[in-house]
């Protein structure tokens, strides 16, 4: 690896970004789904600093018990920290707790990027809400990066509920959802909101992402045994729905739903299709009317024909530079080749690298 990291500096000279660095992670026999979701977090900036401050804010002695976030901020700090510019990193200590912590990741089978992204995010919540409690059973106060002051307040769905805390992970992914239903009888509009960390889009054939959140955000009609109670007519009526992104996030994660069950073949399939995703997206389902605009950083891309083996890589954007990560391996790739990684065009082709889920951060965040 030592020549690959050599090869990687002379190919960025001195363009290589003062502090930045670069490395591989060592894999634990089919670990590629964790290694292609921590890269994409790691370069992830605004949640990689946030990470940072929380491991330098909280002294993590030798003694005390691991979870996953003392585990994850010890291995972004190690990177973070290393003398050399690239190299290989093994997470071996953050792996062993996701193992010890979930089952379904303690198989050397291949694993679901998407599944082990949406534990680790909500792990790390659940775990910043115990302590936020535990400081103030104490008598203490949150730390200022947890205090609900941060974000916004959370959406209130139904009714009068204790205010929740708004995490610097709240804050980075969290976006809201309101989920209109319109009677036909009477007009009138129930909305109601969910929070998401990210969106999982149905895909067809020679799409885009565009087209997908279209689809997403398309009208449904309810009726036959569809039928909507309507509080206001007291009865079932037809109706339409849709859904509508009420506050768009810092950082969009978009899962395609590359794998779907096929009740045929009574398994599930790999659909191997096309969908264009730009480098710069414009959200335009949103409530208000705005286009929410958003820049490409990152993509964890499932290679393989099928979804119980293959294997994960990530490409990255850092610096105004693209990166190619495959486990201990770290190399540049040109902007032109994120293209490679839509789909296919033909169901049965020899590329099987394909764009699983996709990492965007608003650039109004930037402007900021």
């Amino acid at each position: 690896m030592g020549a690959a990291s050599s090869k990687l500096e002379k190919a960025l000279g001195d363009q290589f970004p003062e502090g930045e660095r670069y490395f591989g992670l060592e894999n634990f026999g089919n670990t590629c789904y964790c290694n292609s979701v921590l890269q994409a977090l790691y370069f992830c900036v605004p949640f990689r600093e946030q990470l940072l401050e929380y491991y330098s804010s909280h002294e993590i002695g030798a003694d005390a018990e691991d979870n996953l976030l003392t585990c994850l901020a010890d291995l972004f700090t190690q990177i973070n920290l290393q003398k050399k510019k690239t190299g290989v990193i093994a997470p071996k200590r953050f792996v062993q707790r996701l193992k010890k912590q979930n089952e379904l990741f303690r198989s050397y089978m291949h694993q679901d990027a998407h599944e082990f992204l949406n534990f680790l995010l909500n792990e790390l919540v659940d775990i910043l809400e115990k302590e936020d409690q535990a400081a103030k059973k104490e008598g203490g106060t949150s730390s200022p990066s947890e205090k609900t002051v941060n974000g916004p307040k959370n959406p209130q769905a139904n009714g009068v509920q204790k205010e929740p805390l708004v995490t610097w992970v709240h804050k980075n992914f969290q976006g809201i959802l309101t989920n209109e239903t319109r009677c036909l009888r009477c007009e009138t509009v129930t909305a109601r909101d969910e929070a998401f960390f990210d969106l999982s889009l149905d895909i067809e054939q020679n799409s885009s992402i565009t087209s997908c959140l279209k689809n997403f955000s398309s009208t449904e009609t309810l009726n036959a045994e569809d039928k909507f109670f309507c509080d206001k007519c007291c009865s079932l009526q037809e109706a339409q729905k849709r859904m509508k992104i009420k506050k768009p996030p810092h950082i969009l994660v978009i899962h395609l739903k590359r794998f779907k069950y096929i009740e045929q073949l009574g398994r599930y399939k790999k659909l191997s299709y096309r969908v264009v995703f730009p480098l710069e997206l414009k959200l335009s389902n949103t409530v208000e009317d705005a286009d929410s605009e958003y820049s490409l950083f990152a993509v964890v891309v499932h290679v393989g024909s099928g979804p119980n083996h293959g294997h994960y890589v990530s490409l990255v954007k850092s610096h105004n530079h693209w990166l190619f990560f495959d486990d201990e391996n770290v190399e540049m790739i040109d902007e032109s080749a994120v293209q490679t990684f839509f789909g296919s065009a033909q169901e049965y082709s020899s590329n099987t690298d394909h764009g699983y889920i996709l990492f965007y951060e608003s650039l109004c965040a930037n402007k900021s």
